[in-house]
């Protein structure tokens, strides 16, 4: 297989902009596997959907999650789930800091006086982590999410890890994904149930309505942050403990 080059993400993504989000897949699937993952946090209907249809494809990829220590029981309860659904082994990658050790190296309860730096130790580090190896990762994003997200290509170069970048979902909208959820039987974590639009780490996440125009609204409430960094355009830089 010849390496992925950030060519070949750019002229991708022109020549599949009006592709649906099966093509995109299957494109990625095709040309990447086994070299690729999918990222799903268990926390967005949208990472279900591409779960479920990655699956359904029948090409090798590596499912992995990134395991903050910080999630709802209802994130790890949907793992298991998936698990016995898919027959598939979602593989967690954990910070290599541990809660205490974080609280000890840089504050206590970080995510309170800077969730920029926590989000940094416990997702993007081990995001690194996880591309490591890989030629491609397929990611759940829409432009519709957020307006640091209205400008995404489906198929494109990521700058911060270095490799090819899927969001095959990027037209669709909130109530095409769960037509999808719903008309497939794919599973999904409660707490939307319950209120949550987008489903993070548990410090960090409330309830609120996609219906409010703002379906990370119930994000780092309090902050001026939308975004965890994993998806910004800005260089991969990691903390360093005092």
């Amino acid at each position: 297989m010849t390496h992925a080059t950030m060519e070949e993400a750019v002229q991708a993504g022109a020549r599949l902009e009006l592709a649906e989000a099966h093509e995109v897949l299957n494109w990625g699937l095709q040309r990447y596997s086994p070299e690729i993952a999918l990222a799903c946090s268990f926390g967005g209907a949208s990472g279900m959907a591409l779960l479920d249809m990655a699956v359904r494809t029948g090409w090798a990829f590596e499912v992995f999650y990134l395991d903050t220590d910080l999630l709802f029981p209802e994130t790890y309860a949907l793992i298991e789930q998936v698990r016995n659904h898919y027959g598939v082994e979602p593989v967690g990658y954990r910070s290599r800091w541990t809660l205490e050790a974080q609280a000890r190296e840089f504050a206590p309860n970080l995510w309170e006086s800077n969730p920029d730096m926590c989000c940094s130790l416990r997702k993007v580090e081990p995001n690194a982590r996880a591309l490591q190896g890989k030629q491609a990762w397929i990611a759940g994003l829409r432009r519709d999410q957020a307006a640091t997200r209205s400008h995404i290509a489906k198929v494109e170069w990521d700058h911060k890890f270095d490799l090819v970048k899927l969001n095959p979902l990027a037209d669709w909208s909130e109530e095409e994904v769960w037509e999808y959820v719903r008309a497939n039987g794919v599973p999904y974590n409660p707490l939307h149930d319950q209120g949550y639009a987008s489903i993070g780490c548990v410090h960090c996440t409330r309830p609120a309505s996609a219906s409010d125009g703002d379906l990370r609204a119930g994000r780092w409430v309090g902050f001026d942050k939308t975004e965890c960094g994993l998806h910004t355009d800005g260089p991969l830089e990691l903390p360093i403990a005092r």
